[in-house]
């Protein structure tokens, strides 16, 4: 008996819609919380080939609700990863790894030689890029997103009304209107829960089985596990903010930092310092300046030289700046936010100038 014969004895999906599925090809965009179920339902169903897209390592932090991964994976790339936990799974289907960030430079490639793309990020930029590029290729967009208690799944340019992401937002948000990531929550199964739903929606634009959830958005609330929906429609205006051509899609800036998570409290980064793996405090002041300050948790190295080398950063999650004043630190964090838009970059408020910082206090004398 076949691992799908649970499946093709259904009526309308049968031996048919099988092949389709192994036919198929379908990109996953981020291969956390949500992307690790989307990955996992689409393995297990028989997608013949899935591409997994994430330039992220794999952290503690991430364990809770990044299902595929395992402790023994912290540090390990998570695109690749992802794959060779599915393959071992499932050695019949074809796994394409891209373990980069899509960007303006890569993502139209990418994107451009499969049938359904689903997003699966935890960032705004990425998802208006991804959007974007799906509109200019025709591409169907299965998106999912999570805040706190709530979820949300999406499905764009699909069916004959093709509404995108700018037709229910049409601008992203300002820095200062985006929740602080560091203190946003989320229990593992919520993103398992959409993840799920995601990727139940790819099977059916596969198959031709069922209703896609088409010019609507679907909304899950964990605390009373209730679902409602509001209906989208065409808007003018965010369509007025799509890229017109290719060239246009290149020239396009899509980092958009949070404000608020750039800034971080002296409390908050020496207990991320010490105690969360893939994290580093880093003094970004000039070699000399004072007052000094040196403790073991405490990276010295200088802004010019992250500036001319920032991939010396690379390896780690959550990356944490100390100034004189928290100025040039926010700075850097605004810079470093560009470079590396999955990572946690913050700024220590106030430097270590500021009356909470261990250089004015006894409390984290290690």
């Amino acid at each position: 008996m076949s691992r799908f014969s649970r499946q093709t004895i259904l009526p309308e999906f049968g031996q048919e819609g099988q092949e389709k599925l192994s036919r198929a090809r379908v990109l996953v965009v981020g291969a956390g919380g949500l992307g690790c179920p989307v990955l996992l339902h689409l393995a297990a169903a028989g997608v013949g080939t899935i591409g997994i897209v994430d330039g992220d390592t794999i952290s503690e932090s991430n364990l809770n609700r990044q299902t595929l991964f395992g402790h023994q994976h912290t540090g390990r790339p998570k695109a690749s990863t992802a794959a060779e936990v599915l393959k071992e799974k499932y050695p019949d289907l074809n796994f394409e790894v891209f373990s980069d960030f899509l960007n303006t430079n890569n993502a139209l490639e990418i994107i451009s030689s499969f049938d359904v793309i689903v997003d699966g990020t935890d960032n705004f930029g990425t998802r208006y890029l991804v959007n974007d590029a799906c509109v200019l290729l025709n591409k169907p967009l299965v998106m999912g997103a999570i805040y706190k208690y709530e979820g949300q799944l999406m499905i764009f340019n699909y069916g004959s009304v093709a509404l995108n992401y700018r037709d229910v937002y049409p601008n992203p948000p300002s820095e200062n209107q985006i929740p602080n990531c560091a203190e946003t929550g989320v229990l593992g199964v919520l993103p398992g829960i959409i993840g799920t739903l995601q990727a139940s929606e790819v099977l059916k634009i596969l198959s031709g089985v069922g209703k896609v959830l088409s010019e609507k958005i679907l909304f899950f609330n964990l605390k009373n596990s209730s679902f409602y929906e509001v209906g989208i429609q065409p808007n003018t205006k965010g369509r007025e903010n799509l890229p017109e051509s290719e060239m246009d899609f290149k020239d396009r800036n899509y980092n958009i930092n949070c404000g608020i998570a750039e800034r971080i409290n002296w409390e908050t980064a020496l207990d991320w310092a010490l105690n969360m793996t893939n994290s580093i405090l880093v003094d970004i002041r000039e070699t000399g300046e004072k007052p000094l300050f040196e403790k073991e948790y405490l990276s010295r190295i200088p802004m010019g030289d992250i500036r001319e080398n920032p991939e010396s950063l690379s390896a780690y999650e959550n990356i944490l700046l100390c100034c004189a004043s928290g100025q040039r630190s926010s700075q850097l964090a605004k810079e470093l936010k560009q470079q590396f838009p999955e990572k946690k970059i913050f700024s220590v408020e106030g430097g270590i100038l500021n009356p909470a910082s261990p250089l004015n206090s006894n409390e984290y004398d290690t």
